[in-house]
């Protein structure tokens, strides 16, 4: 995997922001591979294609490509906030990969991968909606938060400037690819309790540990009328797997 971007595409245009989407995808077409399959090449979708700029023509897997030159932190700004959320819950959010460069020297810094089954309604953030003098008056847009994505189904391409074993990645991603086979409800209620139990910072925690996060699980999940128990079920879960994973 080649860390240089061909900066010279970037001299066509005058929008600095034109320049970094034409130099990356650039790169993305001859660099990324698909980590759902052995592919290790994606194709460019077809212009104007919203919100996805690449497909695996083996395993037609969907991904995006978001970069920017400031360090990858705990959120990243994405499109309109109600497409998002139509999107998840209709499960046809696509993979993202998040790139980090350095403009000065045109090159390569971090890659992330986050798998399309991975994004829940509680690692969108709602922005303020632009105000009336606004081009695009009353659009609401939205952030990715990065931490509110447990740490397992953020995998890492590229880290500290050095590209990882593409099987690394492809082992990555099928450790979590179980995942994907639940229903879109299901499947967010599981992210957000690993998400929190992870906050407690100790592999080892016991289920009135796990009870504190219900006052937060409430909010994105109104019509649950049992958290409670539903959080005893997960977090057994959790502790079943991690002993199966042990022997």
């Amino acid at each position: 995997m080649d860390l240089e971007l061909v900066s010279a595409l970037a001299t066509r245009y005058k929008s600095a922001c034109q320049q970094a989407r034409v130099v990356t995808e650039h790169w993305g077409r001859i660099n990324l591979f698909c980590p759902n399959c052995d592919s290790n090449e994606l194709a460019c979708s077809p212009p104007n294609t919203q919100a996805v700029d690449y497909v695996c023509s083996r395993c037609i897997a969907r991904f995006q490509l978001k970069s920017q030159a400031s360090r990858i932190a705990n959120s990243i700004p994405d499109a309109g906030f109600y497409a998002m959320m139509k999107a998840i819950r209709q499960d046809r959010t696509p993979n993202l990969f998040i790139l980090e460069y350095d403009r000065e020297a045109w090159r390569v810094k971090s890659l992330l991968l986050i798998p399309h089954f991975a994004f829940t309604p509680s690692a969108i953030l709602r922005r303020k909606a632009l105000s009336q003098s606004a081009r695009r008056a009353g659009w609401v847009g939205c952030n990715i938060v990065l931490k509110n994505i447990p740490e397992q189904v953020r995998i890492p391409v590229i880290l500290n400037a050095m590209p990882l074993p593409p099987t690394d990645v492809r082992t990555g991603y099928r450790n979590v690819l179980p995942l994907k086979s639940l229903s879109v409800r299901e499947r967010g209620w599981t992210l957000d309790v690993l998400r929190m139990v992870q906050s407690l910072g100790t592999i080892q925690f016991t289920t009135n540990d796990a009870y504190r996060f219900a006052p937060e699980l409430k909010r994105f999940y109104l019509a649950n009328r049992h958290i409670r128990e539903k959080i005893r079920q997960t977090t057994t879960g959790f502790a079943r797997q991690r002993t199966s994973e042990t022997n």
